[in-house]
This record gives C-alpha cells, structure tokens and sequence, in this order.
C-alpha cells in the first residue's frame, strides 16, 4: 500500500466510511466529538482509511468479516448494527447475512447467534 499522509488517510477513509455506512456514519463519528475525538480520527484514519482500502477483499467481503468478527465478541449490539447497515449498503443480502451468523453457529454457539439475529431483525426492519 503506497505511503499517505495524515490528510490523505483521513480523507480516503472518510470516503470509505461514507461508502460503508452512508449517513449513519456522521452521527457515529458526531457522538464522539465532545468525548473522544482522537477515536474518531483513529476510526476514520485506522480503520476506514488503512484496513479497508487493502487490496484483496472488497467492501462485502470486508463487512462479512466485520459482522461475524462482531458477532462472535459478543456484547457489539450497536457496532452490530452499523455494520449489519453498512453490509446491506454494499450488497450484502438480508439472507447472505443470516447465513453468514448461521455458519458461526458450531464455533460460537447459540446465544451469540440468537443475538446476532435479533439484531439483524431490528435493522432489516429500518433498512
């Protein structure tokens, strides 16, 4: 990956995050603001800006990643539905998304499955 400058990764990732999570991202990254900015700079920089513009995955692939990564955490409900957002936004179908928390079911079991679920739910509902 060529070398970028602070401006450069700030820029590229907010352009990703915008691609990922459309008009939910600003209020993510709003919320912190007051609080936390430096995290927010990380997200849009780190993040979105070096990680998701690796070659090798695209979006779809990297938010599949995203949401079992999450779901395999557990306790992620709203990180959860951002990305369950975000991998809707960039083609990912309502049943690609069930199927992918279906397969994590032998490797981290029913609750955090269930849980994934519902929150999909909750978010195909709104998309």
């Amino acid at each position: 990956m060529p070398s970028q400058n602070k401006i450069d990764r700030l820029e590229l990732g907010k352009q990703t995050l915008s691609k990922v999570d459309g008009s939910s991202a600003k209020g993510v990254m709003e919320s912190l603001d007051n609080i936390a900015p430096d995290v927010g700079k990380y997200i849009f920089e780190f993040a979105f800006g070096d990680i998701y513009n690796r070659p090798g995955l695209d979006l779809k692939q990297r938010e599949m990643v995203t949401i079992t990564s999450l779901l395999t955490q557990g306790d992620t409900e709203n990180q959860l539905k951002v990305h369950i957002n975000g991998s809707l936004n960039v083609g990912l179908t309502q049943r690609e998304i069930i199927e992918t928390f279906i397969h994590c079911l032998p490797y981290v079991g029913f609750p955090k499955v269930l849980n994934a679920i519902s929150v999909a739910k909750e978010v195909f509902e709104t998309f």
